[in-house]
């Protein structure tokens, strides 16, 4: 079975009040997970490298020997997870480093989809930011 997982942190401010949006569905398109999350102030990249995390947690906890897919539209998130793009900031190191061992030994790929595609995940990360719950 293969797990689609769309993500979507953010941040409004940068930094400022931030939030997540996880949405999960199997190949029949079944909803696994929605789940939402406010973290309080941080950056926009930092936010979405948690979302990252927090799917990647909730695999490891359901999913641990199925296909992944994570969609995000963050450019910089999937190219730093796929090694195309090297991790400069300082306080993105450190979640970079809990994303990329949550993912050894599993089969999992990121793909960058547009904004658009994107559009479950964003809401949930919206209403976090919203409600700041």
């Amino acid at each position: 079975m293969k797990i689609k997982i769309f993500t979507d942190g953010g941040a409004r401010g940068n930094p400022g009040i931030a939030g997540y949006g996880i949405y999960v569905e199997d190949e029949a398109k079944r909803v696994l997970l929605e789940e939402k999350k406010f973290l309080g102030i941080k950056t926009n990249n930092e936010a979405e490298y948690m979302g990252v995390i927090g799917a990647l947690d909730w695999v490891e906890k359901n999913y641990p020997n199925e296909e992944i897919e994570i969609n995000s539209d963050s450019q910089l998130l999937v190219r730093q997870m796929k090694g195309i793009y090297k991790v400069k900031a300082q306080n993105l190191k450190k979640l970079w480093l809990v994303a990329h061992d949550l993912c050894q030994g599993k089969n999992i790929e990121f793909k960058e989809i547009r904004r658009e595609y994107n559009s479950k995940a964003d809401a949930l990360a919206n209403l976090a930011m919203d409600r700041k719950k």
